[in-house]
């Protein structure tokens, strides 16, 4: 199994683009990105780097797994 590491808030919002999340709204610092058939969006911090809780918590969300998201994040 791959580890998680923090990045930076923006390439995991080019993750959430290659997985097909949309932009919807800015709240505070937070961007909340939403796809058809999830039942909550996505949201994350725009700091420097996102911590590994919230990537943990959003691949949850999105459905997928730690392996899927560490192949794409390598395509990126």
């Amino acid at each position: 199994m791959p580890k998680i590491s923090p990045i930076h808030w923006k390439k995991f919002e080019k993750f959430l683009r290659f997985v097909g999340c949309t932009y919807k709204r800015t709240r505070g610092d937070h961007l909340i990105y939403e796809r058809s058939g999830l039942k909550r969006p996505v949201v994350f911090p725009k700091d420097t780097e996102i911590p590994v809780f919230v990537i943990r918590n959003n691949l949850r969300v999105l459905g997928i797994s730690v392996e899927e998201y560490a192949e794409i994040l390598k395509r990126l």
